[in-house]
């Protein structure tokens, strides 16, 4: 079993594993997979049922917008609005 990366190889890393998204933005893990699942945090997949990668300067730029708009009291389905609108 692969050992777990430190914070520090995770800033080296272009792209995270979910769990390792959600430890580098210290957010939990259903978080993470929680916005992804509305389709509103950029992976690449290649092919199905295989992992999801995500780009680690962009994912956890958009996470922390989100959880910005969140404290702000923005409902959820504000939040998806704004970023389908924004790939649209």
């Amino acid at each position: 079993m692969p050992r777990k990366r430190t914070i520090e190889e995770l800033k080296e890393q272009d792209f995270l594993k979910m769990s390792e998204l959600a430890e580098f933005n210290d957010v939990r893990y259903s978080t993470v997979k929680y916005y992804a699942e509305l389709g509103i945090l950029p992976f690449e997949q290649q092919g199905q049922r295989l992992a999801r990668y995500y780009p680690r300067a962009e994912a956890s730029k958009r996470l922390q917008e989100i959880l910005k708009l969140r404290d702000k009291g923005r409902s959820v389905s504000d939040i998806v609005a704004r970023y389908k609108e924004q790939t649209s």
